[in-house]
């Protein structure tokens, strides 16, 4: 499953909040460094952060897919592996428990539970 890809609340405000005072003066300056251009700079500098940060998820998911069919070909080739050699050497052999097999004589059987008299 994707990871959630990230969206700003307070991005979507500043967007908002810049149309508003572009409305008021296109070259709005109210002193002290507050400017509507160093404003919608930060707005900018925000949404290249969400879009670098999205993007990343999206390169961690492509990679986590990645892994997980590695995962599931290592999963069957070393299952393919551990048949060849009960082919070869038997299911009942050491070169099978080697391999990680459970040798066929040492496997538990079976027992019937005793029932309940009512």
């Amino acid at each position: 499953m994707p990871r959630q890809k990230r969206s700003s609340i307070a991005l979507e405000k500043a967007e908002r909040r810049a149309a508003a005072l572009k409305s008021i003066n296109p070259g709005l300056d109210l002193g002290g460094g507050l400017t509507l251009d160093s404003y919608q700079l930060e707005i900018e500098q925000l949404r290249a952060q969400l879009n670098t940060y999205n993007e990343s998820l999206s390169f961690v998911d492509r990679a986590l897919s990645t892994v997980r069919d590695t995962e599931k070909q290592i999963g069957a080739l070393s299952e393919r592996m551990l048949i060849a050699v009960a082919a070869r050497y038997g299911k009942d052999s050491y070169e099978y428990e080697m391999a990680g097999g459970i040798r066929k004589s040492e496997r538990k059987r079976p027992t019937r539970r005793a029932s309940k008299a009512a």
